[in-house]
């Protein structure tokens, strides 16, 4: 039976390097712990533009501190719950995200949903690398007094890439080594700028700020819960190796948990620092802003920590990113998958640095659009998790005719249509800075929400079409899920 050629791939959990591909882990090799998700989930959110976003809810959507405070709880808690549930899946079929697709939408037709989320991660790996860039011109710029140019910006994008290349490539041993450690650092780091801010502060200017409207808070909300909603895909690429018996109430938490502890501080952080500075939601550089408003002292070291989260947000996202181009038929490791991304990410960031006038703009715009491709998937894959338990290794890795996952000529219409007409819904519901569909001045486009709606249709879609017994559920022969325990 021809099968993915990452399933010959010899894997190893416990070794320095992970050579497992996209073939589901055996449950002997499901060491993982629950608590290992929490520092995941710090890591993937240590980033500045976090700062950016916090005053961009104070200058653009015209917030007050407590409203930012409302979006600052109410985003990581929507967004990363949804990360946190789709996880569930990794643990139950012990494979990526993308890998698992294939049950859903049949072989072939998980091509169409997996391409655009593994173009949807380039724009990502490009936003994240130009930003660590930036951190890295700006210490050169605090501590030696070198100005930015071009060849500088292509050495430094090379430079950030290359370490996010290396990092992702080892695999998710790497990842978790880092995270735990850059968890530790930029945790001690934000408690000092925290404390810096507060006796520095003009606090009464903060607290005057007069409210702003419902719809901008409910907008905000979906601003800063797109950057979440990217990562569901990859919820499961992080919970594989957790044995099946593992608390899926504690991987949610675990999850909410370390994301929370970094978005909620990290936005207020920036809301605070846009009442004294209102014109840093606006800037070009995302960066540079942060030597400008703190001593030397506290700016150089946070922003090289924030310059190592950065490196690891990318390295995460790099990592699912070629599972997700192995699902693709792309028949090579997923370290050379890897590979594509990041020379990817570097022409389209010297294009970011050296031709775009607005980097807030652009990334704005494309979290939007990000939250719609990504939220898709996330109906219809949500609403099939309803419905089951396991899922079939040999059948997830057979990409022929007599894979239990082919359905109907290698596609689940029935998920198809869902995703596709809840695309296209989402889609009307938007406006950026160069798009704008149809209905994005109704009550749902005004209010941010097309990414919203994209899920519910898509869900109920999905779970109302009529399906043809082929594309029922598969559940392997003898499969049992186990029974959930608190395991962390």
């Amino acid at each position: 039976m021809p099968h993915d050629a990452s399933e010959a791939a010899g894997a190893t959990h416990d070794g320095a390097m992970e050579t497992r591909g996209l073939e589901p882990v055996p449950d002997a090799e499901r060491t993982g712990r629950v608590r290992e998700l929490f520092p995941t989930w710090v890591a993937a959110n240590i980033s500045v533009l976090l700062l950016t976003m916090g005053a961009g809810l104070i200058v653009f959507n015209g917030l007050n501190f407590w409203q930012v405070l409302a979006v600052a709880v109410a985003a990581p808690v929507l967004s990363y719950g949804i990360v946190g549930l789709i996880s569930i899946a990794g643990k139950r079929g012990g494979a990526p995200g993308m890998a698992l697709s294939r049950a859903v939408f049949g072989q072939r037709g998980n091509l169409f949903p997996g391409a655009l989320i593994w173009v949807a991660r380039w724009g990502w790996e490009t936003i994240n690398a130009v930003t660590g860039a930036y951190a890295v011109l700006t210490v050169l710029d605090l501590l030696f007094g070198v100005k930015s140019n071009t060849f500088l910006i292509v050495v430094t994008l090379l430079l950030f890439v290359t370490c996010t290349f290396l990092v992702s490539g080892l695999g998710i041993n790497a990842l978790r080594v880092c995270s735990k450690w850059s968890t530790y650092l930029f945790g001690a780091f934000s408690v000092l700028v925290l404390v810096y801010l507060v006796a520095n502060t003009d606090w009464s200017a903060v607290f005057d700020k007069p409210a702003g409207s419902t719809a901008m808070m409910i907008a905000g909300i979906g601003t800063i819960a797109a950057g979440g909603i990217s990562w569901v895909p990859s919820g499961p690429d992080f919970t594989r190796y957790l044995p099946r018996t593992a608390s899926s109430r504690a991987m949610v938490g675990s999850t909410v948990g370390g994301a929370g502890i970094v978005v909620l501080p990290m936005v207020l952080m920036g809301a605070v620092m846009a009442v004294s500075t209102p014109d840093l939601a606006s800037a070009q550089d995302p960066v540079s802003f942060i030597g400008e408003l703190l001593p030397m002292w506290i700016s150089v070291p946070y922003l090289v920590i924030a310059l190592l989260g950065m490196l690891l947000i990318n390295s995460m996202s790099m990592y699912s990113a070629g599972f997700t181009a192995q699902t693709l038929g792309i028949k090579v490791s997923r370290a050379a998958a890897v590979s594509v991304n990041a020379l990817i990410s570097l022409i389209f960031g010297f294009l970011l640095m050296v031709v775009a006038t607005s980097f807030i703009g652009s990334f704005i715009s494309f979290l939007t659009l990000l939250a719609v491709a990504f939220s898709a998937w996330i109906g219809v894959f949500g609403v099939d998790m309803l419905r089951r338990r396991s899922y079939d290794a040999a059948a997830l890795m057979d990409t022929t005719r007599t894979s239990a996952y082919w359905y109907r000529g290698g596609f689940a219409w029935q998920a198809m249509t869902a995703w596709a007409v809840a695309l296209l819904v989402g889609l009307l519901f938007t406006k950026v800075d160069w798009f704008s569909g149809p209905l994005a001045s109704s009550w749902i486009g005004e209010n941010g929400l097309g990414w919203a709606a994209t899920i519910v249709v898509a869900g109920v879609l999905y779970a109302v079409l009529p399906r043809t017994p082929a594309e029922e559920p598969v559940e392997p022969a003898g499969s049992v899920e186990g029974r959930e325990t608190v395991s962390i």
